[in-house]
């Protein structure tokens, strides 16, 4: 299958380039990628080569959202048609032949995947719009973070930085019904986390906000 992806060489250049992927396998689908989300943190490690999960050219990006086109003839769980949400791409080549190091390979208008595995692809659930949830590993690092960290009921968390994966843990935490206190110089990331469920909402570009942290938890633990 022909495909355009974005691809990074070694002088961390980009392009969008024509690319060939693996035929569909049994136990693989594929899907026509509508949104591809950004990481910029793991991303431009990547593409700086601080960490290196194969060698240049690169096809970055772990998120995505898209429609199934093709269904290999053992999976069962996955129709044409259907939207979904999906982690990585099987692999790719360019039209030259020349092997590019899918990491994980989403930043592609298709993907060949298996669906049933970690980094496979799943269900969209109904509501969501598919450019917002193509950033959904954002808020399941905070949930994951949230059930390492396992703080119970009624204690009190402070989470500095409402980005998407703080108000991520924020939500988390609201829901296992600790008391969430969120610190952020973004007033609008605030607001945000207030509605998820922060108990308590500290600007820290104000000068009691370390006073106020201090009265909110005293001993400085959970």
């Amino acid at each position: 299958m022909f495909a355009q992806a974005l691809i990074c060489n070694d002088q961390q250049q980009f392009s969008l380039q024509e690319v060939l992927l693996p035929d569909v396998g049994s136990d693989q689908i594929s899907i026509r990628t509508c949104y591809s989300g950004v990481s910029i943190g793991t991303e431009f490690a990547l593409i700086h080569n601080k960490i290196s999960w194969g060698p240049y050219p690169l096809c970055t990006g772990y998120q995505g959202t898209g429609v199934v086109e093709t269904v290999g003839h053992s999976v069962n769980n996955f129709k044409i048609g259907q939207r979904v949400f999906f982690r990585a791409n099987s692999g790719m080549q360019l039209a030259s032949g020349e092997k590019v190091s899918c990491v994980s390979g989403t930043h592609c208008s298709h993907v060949v995947v298996n669906p049933n595995t970690s980094h496979g692809a799943d269900l969209l659930p109904e509501g969501p719009l598919m450019d917002l949830a193509s950033l959904f590993v954002m808020p399941a690092v905070g949930l994951n973070g949230v059930d390492q960290a396992n703080p119970r009921m009624g204690q009190h968390v402070i989470v500095h930085g409402a980005g998407m994966i703080g108000l991520g843990v924020i939500a988390s935490l609201a829901v296992r019904g600790c008391v969430v206190t969120a610190v952020d110089m973004n007033a609008k990331t605030l607001a945000i986390a207030g509605q998820l469920g922060a108990d308590h909402l500290i600007n820290a570009g104000d000068k009691t906000g370390r006073s106020r942290s201090r009265r909110l938890c005293p001993t400085g633990q959970m």
